[in-house]
């Protein structure tokens, strides 16, 4: 009795999981930092939200139907980039605002590019720093939280001007400070990290190459220079956690290769460092990712494995 073999295509082996579980574990691990942003800034954190997902959910669907596309919506990508997106804005911006940059995210960065796996950097930072640019008073108008101790000074800002004494590393820590709606609370951000982790949608190569070596840059360059709590305060303020575990590690437009993804968060740790203590913004984690995904092609060109068997053309060489 013969046996009969299917042969197909790569990939050979593939993950039980659809994409669209994929998108609504990312939902998931991200509404702890959500319900925190939403407490510390009120109802107007949870309108943007709100508002942002909408627009985006709205111009992938509308784009669908004018280039006569299936509908994407269901994969719950558009979902995750408006969740992703509103995180990444303060809660005093005028909802119009957010939805132009929801538009650009969606349709500008992502479909016009070939849509879900296509996109050469992250929607949602790509649709943040358009707004950055197009609309920077608003963007760096921190309304002011719940909690009024900073009056409404971002910390990093604050240590910039006034030095590391003016701020507390525990309030950066637990998120009792003024910034984007997402950002603010290191600990809630750590709690959707380890949902996704425990759900192996990411692994740590990224985020903990990426922490890691902004950690040193900033040991070794910043402007207290050896103090752990002055890194501390780096690492708590601003994006950072925010971008190292949702927003670097993001599929399409990080590295596939291992190797890869450990070059790519030296990448973003480097120039975030690099951002934070020598340009004029204190910030700077949304344009070191964005960067670091222009990157990407010559990374994996150069950390792809060699496969089993094939030796480089000199050392063949060499060998006759």
């Amino acid at each position: 009795m013969s046996e009969k073999y299917q042969v197909s295509s790569s990939p050979h082996v593939r993950a039980k999981d659809s994409t669209s579980n994929v998108m609504l574990y990312v939902i998931i691990a991200l509404l702890p930092a959500a319900f925190f942003g939403i407490y510390n800034f009120g109802y107007k954190a949870l309108i943007l939200i709100l508002v942002t997902i909408a627009a985006c959910v709205a111009s992938e669907w509308v784009f669908d139907r004018i280039v006569h596309k299936k509908n994407s919506v269901p994969d719950l990508s558009a979902v995750v980039t408006g969740l992703l997106l509103a995180m990444n804005l303060p809660a005093s911006l005028p909802w119009w605002e957010a939805v132009i940059g929801a538009v650009f995210a969606i349709v500008i960065v992502k479909m016009m590019f070939g849509g879900l796996g296509q996109n050469f950097m992250n929607p949602a930072l790509g649709g943040r720093c358009f707004l950055l640019i197009a609309f920077a008073a608003d963007m760096t108008n921190y309304a002011s939280s719940k909690f009024e101790a900073y009056s409404g000074a971002t910390p990093l800002a604050m240590i910039r001007n006034e030095g590391l004494s003016s701020v507390n590393v525990m309030d950066m820590l637990t998120g009792k400070i003024p910034g984007t709606i997402g950002e603010t609370s290191v600990i809630a951000i750590l709690i959707g990290a380890v949902i996704m982790i425990l759900l192996g949608v990411i692994d740590l190569k990224i985020p903990a190459s990426y922490i890691l070596t902004f950690a040193v840059f900033m040991f070794i360059f910043g402007a207290d220079r050896f103090d752990m709590n002055y890194v501390v305060a780096q690492l708590c303020g601003g994006g950072l956690m925010l971008g190292a575990f949702f927003m670097a590690t993001d599929y399409v437009t990080s590295p596939i290769t291992p190797k890869g993804q450990i070059v790519f968060g030296i990448c973003c740790g480097l120039l975030t460092g690099l951002f934070r203590c020598f340009g004029a913004n204190a910030e700077g984690v949304s344009f070191a990712i964005i960067l670091s995904n222009l990157l990407v092609p010559i990374i994996e060109k150069f950390t792809v494995p060699r496969a089993f068997g094939v030796v480089k053309v000199k050392e063949a060489g060499k060998n006759e």
